[in-house]
């Protein structure tokens, strides 16, 4: 390969994606909290990370090295996805949580979450594309060790997952951990305020987006549905007034090294997913998943 078809590699999903457009949104930050607090319902996976690995100690850490693994992956070169992609392997591997159903679990409470909270926020996502996503991320979980056939490709294969691996979830010692430190993480003295002023609610907005047999496992009720939607499109509407090119400054810069490389049409936007709906949608093709519960969420207006 050239060095300038290396500079010009798109990479794992390349601009045309539905992943790509949908990981440039701010609330997939609010989608991973998500993820982390239905992952943690599943008894063996949490207690691996929890015995094996240093989320305790520097859960922050652990976070923002996730983040970027997602941001690596999507916006990064097609080497730099493979090489992310072993890395986690090798990690698993040491932390003995690298059995299949184990990782498929993982894979489908991120995928979900980001699906769910993008689209209940007011994402522009069509059911076509909900498809799409979740059967271009059948390449994600190649890269933690899955058999991509046997990894849920639509939102009713997804919706079908989660109805059967639903008996074997619990929420017990360790998922309460991540539960106390989702709620209120160890921050130093100075940041206490903004802990509990911002963190909290955006915490407390992720745990509210849970589905319904969530809420009953965690023991806390479920808030009304309708009064959390409301709660989703207001912080997706605040966080998406603020400039993309300011949010997308913040380290390590995957999406602006991306339209470095790509150039500026690559830059990932809402609007162009707008202009392949008629084309990618068609009868019957999707429904919403919400952890299994397959409600079809409707943004007012």
């Amino acid at each position: 390969m050239s060095t300038d078809s290396k500079e010009r590699d798109p990479g794992l999903f390349g601009p045309r994606s539905v992943t790509w457009q949908m990981h440039g949104d701010p609330m997939m930050w609010v989608a991973g909290v998500r993820a982390l607090y239905l992952q943690a319902l599943h008894p063996r996976a949490v207690r691996g990370v929890m015995i094996n690995s240093d989320f305790r100690r520097d859960a922050w850490g652990r976070l923002l090295r996730t983040a970027n693994y997602v941001g690596t992956i999507t916006y990064g070169t097609s080497g730099a996805a493979e090489r992310a992609g072993a890395r986690v392997r090798k990690i698993h591997r040491l932390l003995g949580v690298d059995e299949p159903d184990l990782l498929l679990w993982v894979h489908c409470a991120e995928v979900d979450s980001y699906v769910h909270v993008l689209r209940r926020s007011g994402f522009p996502l069509s059911d076509a594309q909900a498809d799409r996503y979740i059967d271009e991320h059948r390449e994600s979980a190649r890269l933690v060790g899955l058999e991509p056939a046997a990894v849920p490709a639509t939102t009713a294969e997804l919706a079908g997952y989660f109805t059967a691996v639903r008996p074997e979830l619990a929420a017990g010692a360790d998922a309460r951990t991540v539960d106390r430190f989702l709620r209120r993480p160890p921050v130093h003295t100075l940041l206490v305020p903004a802990r509990e002023l911002l963190w909290r609610r955006v915490a407390a907005l992720a745990y509210n987006t849970l589905p319904p047999y969530a809420h009953e496992l965690y023991g806390r009720p479920a808030p009304p549905p309708e009064r959390v939607t409301r709660q989703l499109i207001a912080t997706g509407n605040t966080l998406r007034s603020v400039p993309s090119r300011l949010r997308w400054q913040l380290p390590p810069g995957h999406i602006l090294k991306a339209m470095a490389r790509l150039g500026p049409d690559s830059r990932p936007a809402p609007y162009k997913l707008r202009r392949r709906t008629a084309i990618l949608d068609g009868p019957g093709r999707a429904q919403r998943s919400d952890g299994g519960d397959c409600t079809r969420w409707r943004t007012p207006g």
